[in-house]
């Protein structure tokens, strides 16, 4: 009995191993590969010309290319050398160029025109004292975490923490190995836990619509592997209120080389007027963590933003007066803006002749960015200058290579919908999202009117990220409805493998074309095989292309037989 069930396996693992796509029944026009380069180098001409050759012999007719083509008018003269170089590749091969351009979620293209285009939180009467000619924070009230330091601990418990894995064995003070106190936490033998996950927790109170900057030391040996595309081994959670809606998003980085390291992050605290502080870390078997001084506090100004929609007021606390900017007080930047917290905001400097007293006690409301995982930062949907910039870039990138596609990527859009130019709309958002979308398509279609326009369809579709859940990440509320507020001349591109059905069916129902995402950085072609088999079945279906984010591109040839060659 043994042997049979052993030599079922034997067999069943041969044909995975013997695995081999079928190719589907239909020749779709557009079969194409994602390429993500910066073409800061020459070496980049040439990564692009290997892909574009593989991709050309094997049937694929279309480069998406990601290369920053939104940010023309910043770039360098020998970036456009290699741009019109990489034309000339694809133009000899009949490869189209795609570009992968106008993100909203992910916000680089624009912040590097103007770092105040993100989307912004609202901080509300956030107290400022004044000191002799500046205004500074001041805790309002300040935050009291217990035992931060890990001073304290009975037989089988942490001082001030509820902590999964168990006291004693999974979690110990370690006074060998500290960073400031008589000991740290040393989190350790992490295999037989859920996930192998040991999370920390205590609940402090805040202020209601404050902003507060977490820190602690980390130290690492042996780390467990990140995923890629979203959260790391260690985690620095915030939990807002009993509904425990998630506040802080950021990925904090220990150093790689068993050393201590600060890391500091940043949350709003929305409307809650108490927060789960929640450090977690997942371990492999021969991992070991430490974790020391771990505190919370409330800051000021830093990365405030500065433009129409995202006002700062500094108001009288005592009479109410509100203060002009420039004449009581010098105008206010944060230099070192950056969206993260490893450094402190400017004050608030009273100007000659200012009205403001020493002493006097400020609230001042403003707005401030968010980020997200390894730093995507997203922008508003709302600012006139957003749309300004894209119209520039529409126009460059049709000078530059009159494409007869674009890819807009309009995905993941996890802060929207909070700024004062986004709430004086009155607009849902999914209204909001299909709003800016539609001025997207426009511009495009007014630069390029031959050319078609692609979007990827999660911020579009109920089956994903547009589903009717309280809130989506850090934004004000969900997307449903979206789908209703965009052109039905879109091609939506979907990639949520696991809902294709459904996702296909929703789009090819109204009237929309569609376009499969598919491989996503597996090591067979599984998933483009079922992808393929759906678009089999959907009205409208236009093709598929060979989404890689790791630049693997082992199965490129496999991939181009694939979606190109028919029996």
């Amino acid at each position: 009995m043994r042997r049979k069930t052993g030599l079922v396996a034997v067999v069943g693992l041969a044909l995975m191993a013997a695995f081999v796509a079928q190719p589907s029944v239909k020749e779709y026009p557009l079969r194409w590969v994602r390429v993500s380069v910066s073409l800061g180098e020459d070496k980049d001409v040439e990564t692009v010309k290997s892909i574009a050759r593989t991709a050309s012999e094997h049937g694929l007719n279309g480069i998406l290319l990601a290369a920053g083509l939104d940010q023309l008018d910043l770039k360098t003269a020998e970036f456009r050398t290699r741009l019109a170089k990489v034309k000339r590749i694809c133009q000899d091969l009949k490869l189209d160029i795609i570009p992968a351009i106008f993100s909203t979620g992910y916000g680089g293209a624009i912040l590097a025109h103007d770092r105040n285009l993100a989307e912004g939180l609202p901080v509300k009467d956030a107290l400022f004292v004044v000191r002799g000619t500046q205004a500074q924070i001041a805790p309002d009230p300040p935050v009291e975490l217990k035992n931060g330091g890990f001073e304290a601990a009975l037989a089988t418990s942490l001082d001030g923490f509820e902590l999964s894995g168990g006291f004693g064995k999974s979690a110990v003070l370690d006074k060998d190995d500290r960073r400031a106190g008589q000991s740290s936490l040393r989190l350790q033998e992490f295999e037989g836990l859920p996930r192998r996950t040991i999370r920390l927790s205590q609940w402090v109170n805040v202020h209601p619509e404050r902003r507060y900057r977490l820190s602690c030391w980390v130290k690492v040996e042996s780390p467990a592997a990140s995923d890629p595309f979203g959260e790391g081994y260690f985690q620095l959670e915030v939990f807002g209120g009993d509904e425990r809606r998630p506040l802080q998003w950021e990925n904090p980085r220990p150093a790689p080389d068993a050393q201590w390291r600060k890391v500091q992050v940043g949350f709003n605290s929305w409307g809650y007027d108490k927060v789960l502080i929640a450090p977690s870390v997942s371990g492999a078997k021969s991992s070991r963590f430490w974790i020391d001084d771990v505190r919370v506090e409330e800051v000021g100004l830093i990365n405030v933003l500065r433009r129409p929609g995202a006002p700062l007021e500094v108001r009288s606390e005592k009479t109410g007066t509100v203060y002009e900017e420039g004449r009581d007080f010098e105008p206010v930047s944060d230099p070192a803006m950056n969206s993260r917290y490893d450094h402190d905001g400017p004050p608030i400097k009273l100007g000659t002749g200012s009205r403001i007293s020493d002493g006097e006690r400020l609230r001042v409301s403003f707005y401030h960015p968010v980020a997200i995982y390894n730093g995507q930062t997203p922008i508003c949907m709302s600012e006139s200058k957003v749309y300004e910039i894209w119209e520039t870039q529409a126009r460059l990138m049709q000078e530059a290579l009159a494409p007869r596609y674009y890819f807009i990527n309009a995905d993941e859009q996890r802060a929207a919908g909070t700024c004062r130019a986004c709430v004086d709309r009155h607009l849902t958002l999914g209204q909001l999202m299909g709003d800016c979308i539609t001025r997207q398509f426009k511009i495009l279609k007014t630069a390029s009117p031959g050319a078609e326009v692609c979007v990827w369809s999660d911020m579009l579709d109920p089956n994903h990220n547009a589903d009717k859940r309280k809130y989506y990440y850090l934004t004000s509320g969900h997307f449903d409805g979206s789908w209703n507020y965009v052109p039905k001349e879109l091609i939506i591109g979907c990639w949520y493998y696991e809902r294709r059905d459904l996702s296909l069916k929703h789009f090819s129902s109204l009237g929309f074309r569609t376009v499969a995402g598919a491989y996503y950085d597996a090591d067979d072609l599984r998933n483009p095989a079922d992808w393929l088999k759906s678009l089999d079945q959907t009205p409208g279906a236009q093709g598929i292309i060979y989404t890689t984010w790791l630049d693997k591109y082992e199965l490129l040839e496999e991939f181009g037989d694939l979606v190109s060659k028919r029996k």
